[in-house]
């Protein structure tokens, strides 16, 4: 039996992750997650289950000493991009230092493959469509510190020979997102508005463009290459491959929900990338198998979910930063 580290695994895509990885016999998995933004419901039997911080680097110690893991899947991460300018502090102490904890004991440990999940919010703008060869730019604390831990990865391998994986995944959807947090993923915030009976909100023209991945295509993928020769020490962007503004969005969630006419309000826009997809030939040459969901498709999926599990309160962070030029929406009320 091998044992393997899902940290994030009561989160979005670490749920649907420990989820493939229980289907291999061989493997045992162990989910390290502080419920910051994910749910223990999200968490499925026969999963050895710790409630903890990637920031604690005693525990983190103790749990590589405890089961000497082979495989460590690096999910855990405060992924409000747009919000990481009025929290930086947390951004870089929860995105970044969080993920050197990981990595020195994976170091320490003599771990077989590190699997992280970065973003495409290390490209910043006006690089598309985005691809593995260029130089990122991030232009958020959310895509720098993503950035820095693949650094300090390549450098991990070239000091200590740990083998990593990179995946770069953008937009991703589907079910068991939180639907509740205001700042990230559009598409849980649309389908939670119109349950709550509340105009679907859009910063600016709505023009902005997305390549929105359902979670069930990456899931595989991200799964696999721990133990394959030709992910070895390689980054990948991942996800879909059509881009859609956020106004075509909004229209195919009104419909996937079935309120077709439901309201739109328009808010003023705010300081991010306008136009983001990324560039798939690399995985596509790797990932043969790798499943390809139509937008209607994947959100029929997951508001179907929705519906099924229902509306959530709407949560506000506790300890914003810095308030200037914050949006009024995500003020504390």
């Amino acid at each position: 039996m091998r044992n393997v580290l899902v940290t994030g695994g009561a989160g979005f895509i670490g749920a649907h992750v420990v989820r493939a990885l229980q289907t291999y016999e061989q493997l045992n998995v162990v989910v390290l997650d502080d419920l910051s933004g994910g749910f223990r419901d999200n968490i499925p039997d026969g999963v050895d289950f710790i409630e903890g911080s990637i920031m604690d680097n005693q525990l983190i110690d103790s749990l590589f000493e405890k089961y000497k893991f082979q495989y460590v899947y690096h999910l855990a991460a405060y992924a409000a991009e747009g919000l990481s300018h009025f929290i930086r502090r947390f951004n870089y102490n929860n995105n970044l230092i969080g993920s050197i904890n990981l990595i020195n004991a994976s170091v320490l440990h003599k771990v077989e493959r590190f699997i992280f999940t970065s973003s495409i919010a290390v490209y910043g703008s006006n690089q598309v469509p985005m691809l593995e060869s260029m130089i990122p730019e991030p232009e958020d604390p959310y895509g720098i510190a993503k950035f820095a831990v693949e650094l300090d990865l390549k450098t991990a391998h070239e000091m200590f020979g740990l083998e990593y994986c990179i995946f770069r995944p953008h937009n991703v959807y589907g079910e068991y997102q939180n639907i509740g947090d205001k700042y990230r993923n559009v598409v849980g915030i649309f389908m939670n508005k119109i349950l709550r009976g509340e105009p679907m909100t859009v910063f600016g023209d709505g023009e902005q463009q997305r390549a929105f991945s359902y979670v069930g295509d990456i899931v595989g993928p991200i799964v696999e290459s721990a133990w394959m020769d030709s992910t070895k020490n390689e980054t990948f962007n991942i996800g879909a491959d059509i881009p859609y503004t956020v106004n075509i969005l909004s229209e195919q969630i009104a419909k996937a929900m079935g309120k077709p006419d439901h309201p739109l309000d328009h808010l003023d826009a705010r300081n991010e990338v306008v136009i983001a997809y990324s560039d798939h030939s690399k995985a596509h040459g790797v990932f043969s198998n790798a499943q390809n969901t139509s937008l209607e498709e994947g959100l029929q999926k997951m508001a179907d979910w929705v519906i099924e599990v229902g509306a959530r309160e709407s949560t506000h962070f506790k300890d914003i930063e810095i308030y200037k030029n914050l949006p009024p929406s995500w003020a504390k009320k």
